[in-house]
């Protein structure tokens, strides 16, 4: 395989897996990516894990027909629910969101309670207390459905006094347990991370699971011969991004949050 023809293929439920292409783009500025937001489905936390697991085929189906040689799952539903099957099904690497950011969760934390918020198949797949108490037994894991979150961010009501209520809300039963670390456990919930902080409070470390998936792969490429250095500026070109649904919320969100115009394209299977 020829590392620097390969190309990263990034898919979400809608256009919270932007965290991860800004952090992608950051890590690995000349790599060409591809991303696929199916706003058209999206949430896709309230679906069973029957209809996620299919979205998730579909999803990297159309990511591989596209050119990905690498595939990010930038969607904790789907990587709560459908990592396996996806591993199964496709040979190319596979990446996820959930076990980096677990990772870090057990490193960070003190007094071994960590909160993680998410949606409510995340949380209802019970994947991050089955891996903490798999490799720290005596870590509490506390839970917290957010079902609210999603849609309001793709709505682009990040700074609303009534998205700093509704976190509020959400955060009080973990900061009543005394967390001191809180997983974001939807690559949505970044773009509200400057206010989920400042609720959350200074004693409460917050773990970004797009800055981990992205260290993941960047490190995957390393070790398997990437030279980012000699591609100059290729994703200014070469990158493309998909929704299954485009309407001006979800562009304004895209580009305000990358800090660039991109040009997004209406996917067509």
């Amino acid at each position: 395989m020829h590392i620097e023809k390969e190309k990263i293929g990034i898919f979400d439920s809608g256009v919270g897996g932007l965290t991860v292409v800004k952090e992608l783009m950051s890590l690995l500025p000349n790599k060409p990516l591809i991303y696929f937001g199916d706003t058209a489905r999206t949430p896709y936390g309230t679906k069973s894990a029957e209809t996620i697991i299919q979205y998730a085929i579909e999803d990297t189906e159309f990511l591989i027909k596209h050119g990905a040689t690498v595939i990010v799952i930038a969607c904790h539903s789907v990587a709560s629910v459908a990592t396996e099957t996806l591993k199964k099904r496709f040979t190319l690497p596979i990446f996820e969101v959930i076990s980096p950011s677990r990772e870090l969760a057990i490193k960070t934390t003190k007094n071994k309670n960590i909160g993680l918020i998410g949606t409510r198949a995340t949380v209802n797949s019970n994947v991050y207390n089955r891996e903490i108490a798999q490799i720290a037994p005596d870590i509490k894991l506390f839970s917290q459905p957010c079902p609210l979150l999603v849609p309001l961010v793709e709505e682009g009501w990040l700074k609303s006094r009534e998205t700093r209520m509704i976190i509020r809300k959400y955060l009080r039963p973990l900061r009543d347990v005394a967390i001191d670390t809180l997983i974001l456990g939807c690559t949505h919930y970044p773009l509200l991370k400057r206010v989920i902080s400042e609720i959350a409070g200074k004693k409460i470390s917050i773990i970004d699971p797009s800055k981990e998936v992205a260290r993941d792969v960047f490190e995957h490429l390393k070790n398997n011969g990437i030279d980012n250095s000699d591609l100059v500026n290729i994703h200014e070109s070469q990158s493309r991004f998909y929704l299954s649904d485009v309407s001006p919320t979800t562009e304004k969100i895209a580009t305000n949050f990358l800090g660039r115009k991109i040009s997004i394209e209406k996917a067509i299977a």
